[in-house]
């Protein structure tokens, strides 16, 4: 930015620079306020289907696919809600209101690492916390809620129009993700 308004002064633009600089300001904090109401709605949802319980009938209902996704992890870990949560949040496209679950699941994927820890050393990520971290990067999205809003506050003529190449291109990359994963695991399995 120091380059910019050096350029600006040096041209005789600096008053264009500085109106740049408070336009995209106010267009920042825009844009920010949009965001914070959504993440809030939908943190807020997150957090009454936790509450409910409903949270912890999705986790069960996604039982069958954590236990593809993470064979090694015991059936009634503290884990599996949590990265139940995570993905369900991911796959609405709230990839903001998915941190927290992601965040904790994580923690508990550490000490179930430190639990069975067998020769590796600290801070060593388990097949669990690795497969975890790439099906969030790729992030499987039905509804990109928070791409809908950004399109929506800059004015887009149809804000959901990308769902279905959002949806196609979170799918591809989490299968090639979830592929990954499951030839590395066996890869490792192999090597020892």
């Amino acid at each position: 930015m120091g380059l910019g308004v050096l350029w600006g002064a040096a041209h005789g633009n600096l008053g264009a620079v500085t109106n740049a600089a408070l336009e995209s300001a106010k267009e920042a904090v825009t844009l920010c306020i949009t965001m914070l109401g959504i993440l809030s709605f939908w943190n807020g949802m997150l957090e009454i289907g936790s509450r409910s319980g409903l949270m912890e009938k999705m986790a069960e209902k996604c039982s069958p696919c954590l236990s593809f996704l993470f064979p090694d992890l015991p059936k009634g870990h503290p884990a599996r809600k949590e990265i139940a949560a995570n993905m369900i949040a991911n796959i609405l496209g709230l990839g903001w209101a998915a941190t927290p679950a992601g965040l904790r699941a994580m923690q508990e994927l550490e000490r179930l690492e430190e639990e069975r820890r067998d020769g590796f050393p600290k801070g060593t990520a388990n097949n669990e916390m690795c497969t975890f971290l790439v099906l969030n990067i790729s992030s499987l999205q039905l509804l990109p809620i928070t791409m809908i809003a950004y399109r929506s506050q800059y004015g887009s003529l149809n804000p959901s129009g990308i769902v279905g190449a959002a949806m196609l291109a979170t799918l591809v990359s989490t299968a090639a993700g979830v592929l990954f994963c499951k030839l590395m695991t066996a890869w490792g399995h192999t090597e020892k």
